[in-house]
């Protein structure tokens, strides 16, 4: 088959989406399937959306531009739309509304947890053409070769690791163990490391801050630690966490989105920063059974896109079905929306460009 996947890849650290895109398309070539990034040629099997936000960075195309491939080139392509997103991750106020939105052309939506599938059905969102399929690391990277277990002994070293700066991926939490740091009684037990991007005007006192790392030098790095948290708040699903329990860092992890669906069993829940002096304590002292659990943990990423495999098969298998059921009100309901989008940009770019003139004139 061939399958057209809407995000290039970044080389480097820059978060789990493209670590999925990586690891996606070089399973699906190893298989002999062909993948691209774009929308140039007539004869695309399935058609991957992974981020429907019109102006992001390593979108290379969106829902407007599916729409015109299935009117103008190929109306035969089946339409997947990935969702790993919400306004509840970061505090936004409008990606819900364009994911969904966008969700009218998909024929079939594949969510990356249960709490996600649940959340957008609490808003509206109810396809009947969807399946979770939980995330995964690459355990060739992210294994636990050359990982030493914690001694009993020596001070425990906890670590977390994130590409986004966002206050929601954690830093209340991350924050409040900072402060923890300030008493000798903590000090005494344990050590904390951030490494990634730190929000701005923000500086720990007491954590060590590495710069952000990716692929081989971040397992490395993870493998020099014995437990891990995140405090991140409404996580669809994250790839912070897979990476850390995958490498034999048992996890101290907040209940809240999708994170709890992964680390269950594999380290402890805490309810909010507060609870953490006392939840601490008991995630040292029960490191043993979370990390002999890890041995099991199954979240990896060739697992993850043997699914994503089985779903592009089966869905070809019945695609007579998907087309026959396809939309056709939502694909005018795009035209007109098209026609606004273009519309709205062709104003903007044209404020933009007076507002150009304008300055060069003031400083002339």
């Amino acid at each position: 088959m061939k399958v057209s996947i809407g995000s290039k890849i970044i080389d480097g650290p820059y978060g789990g989406g493209n670590t999925f895109v990586l690891n996606l398309k070089k399973f699906l070539e190893d298989n002999d399937h062909t993948v691209i990034d774009n929308l140039k040629e007539d004869d695309i099997d399935i058609i991957l959306l992974i981020n429907p936000l019109r102006f992001s960075e390593i979108s290379t195309f969106d829902h407007f531009d599916i729409y015109k491939y299935l009117n103008e080139v190929n109306n035969k392509a089946i339409v997947v739309q990935r969702i790993n997103e919400c306004d509840e991750r970061k505090n936004t106020k409008n990606v819900n509304k364009q994911i969904m939105f966008a969700n009218k052309i998909s024929d079939f939506t594949i969510y990356v947890s249960s709490w996600l599938d649940e959340l957008y059905k609490s808003h509206g969102l109810n396809s009947n053409e969807r399946l979770v399929i939980k995330s995964g690391s690459d355990n060739i990277i992210f294994n636990q070769q050359d990982k030493k277990k914690w001694d009993g002994k020596s001070k425990f070293s906890i670590v977390t690791h994130h590409w986004s700066s966002n206050w929601m991926k954690g830093f209340d939490t991350y924050s409040f163990i900072d402060q923890m740091l300030n008493e000798k009684s903590f000090s005494d037990l344990f050590s904390f490391t951030y490494i990634g991007n730190i929000p701005k005007n923000f500086k720990f006192k007491n954590a060590k801050v590495i710069s952000p790392l990716s692929g081989e030098s971040l397992a490395t790095e993870l493998k020099k630690y014995d437990g891990y948290i995140t405090g991140s708040i409404n996580e669809p699903s994250g790839n912070h966490h897979i990476e850390a329990a995958l490498c034999g860092l048992p996890i101290l992890y907040l209940e809240s989105g999708g994170i709890p669906e992964y680390a269950n069993g594999y380290g402890l829940s805490f309810s909010t920063p507060k609870t953490l002096e006392t939840k601490i304590l008991e995630f040292i002292g029960n490191y043993d059974y979370y990390y002999q659990n890890l041995k099991f943990f199954p979240y990896v990423s060739t697992k993850m896109c043997e699914d994503y495999l089985d779903a592009f098969n089966e869905i070809l298998e019945n695609k007579e079905m998907y087309l026959k059921n396809r939309n056709k009100p939502s694909f005018s309901l795009f035209k007109f929306e098209l026609f606004k989008y273009n519309l709205i940009k062709f104003i903007f770019n044209t404020k933009m460009f007076i507002l150009k003139i304008i300055r060069g004139n003031f400083e002339k």
